[in-house]
């Protein structure tokens, strides 16, 4: 399926201590790429990566601070002299109301999801452009169709959606490959972590992971799109009707998206 194309591909990956970021890893492991993998909590990645064997470096780093970002890739570059490929993963969700929510929430989503993103890319850009590489940001289909309660998330998940497909069409003859990689709900822990009205964690996820695709899952599909060099990845029938449908019939999918998530247990709003 994926052969050797990742074989001693030098690949960077935020957000690598749990999720999809993990999964990927794992995944880009046995396939022979050489690693570097960052998160914040250093003990959790490093025990992590303890088991996946092969070429691993991890880095802590939180992507909301542009002298980690910008340390993450000269730390690639000094042990691996290159960069292959960049996925942006690392971000936080939240769940509360517009109107009930403190702004640092916001503020706070937009640091970890999309200055993230910025920061890694630029620093890690004229290596890519060197290697004909790939830079991926891990979206959502809430950054194709806004998601009720989760403002701060959409609005984030958007911003990189924008970023990376005007960043695409600036290097369109250089050989750099951007990839929107949009899954849809995906059994992690984002949910637990997710911001509430006061930015603190929710805890506990409102919703049945088990019945959602899994990380695993989601790391194949992450994996193909590279090697197919795709431009935009959607996961899952639901995630691919959404955006579907919000490009055709924007006015009834709002109507849709707002029954479905006021079905969710102890959801901030309720059909009247």
């Amino acid at each position: 399926m994926l052969g050797n194309f990742f074989n001693h591909k030098v690949i960077v990956i935020t957000g690598a201590s749990s999720g999809i970021g993990l999964a990927s890893a794992r995944l880009f492991s046995k396939c022979g790429a050489r690693l570097v993998l960052a998160a914040r909590r250093l003990d959790v990645l490093e025990k992590e990566a303890s088991g996946m064997g092969g070429d691993v470096l991890c880095v802590k780093a939180d992507v909301s601070v542009e002298a980690d970002c910008k340390a993450l890739i000269d730390k690639a570059v000094e042990k691996y002299g290159r960069i292959d490929i960049l996925i942006n993963n690392a971000g936080i969700s939240m769940r509360a109301l517009f109107k009930d929510l403190d702004l640092k929430v916001i503020k706070s989503l937009m640091d970890v999801n999309f200055w993230g993103t910025v920061y890694c890319t630029k620093y890690a850009l004229p290596y890519l452009l060197e290697s004909k590489g790939s830079v991926v940001g891990v979206i959502s289909i809430a950054g194709f169709a806004g998601l009720p309660g989760r403002t701060g998330y959409s609005s984030s998940k958007y911003a990189i959606r924008g970023f990376l497909d005007t960043l695409r069409i600036e290097h369109l003859y250089d050989g750099l490959h951007v990839m929107v990689f949009a899954p849809g709900f995906t059994a992690s822990n984002v949910r637990n972590a997710a911001l509430t009205a006061d930015g603190t964690p929710q805890g506990t996820t409102p919703r049945d992971e088990g019945r959602m695709m899994t990380a695993d899952e989601c790391a194949v599909h992450l994996a193909k799109g590279l090697k197919r060099r795709k431009r935009e990845v959607v996961l899952t029938p639901v995630g691919k009707l959404t955006v579907l449908m919000h490009n055709l019939f924007p006015s009834l999918t709002d109507r849709l998206e707002f029954a479905y998530m006021a079905k969710e247990p102890a959801s901030p709003f309720k059909k009247k």
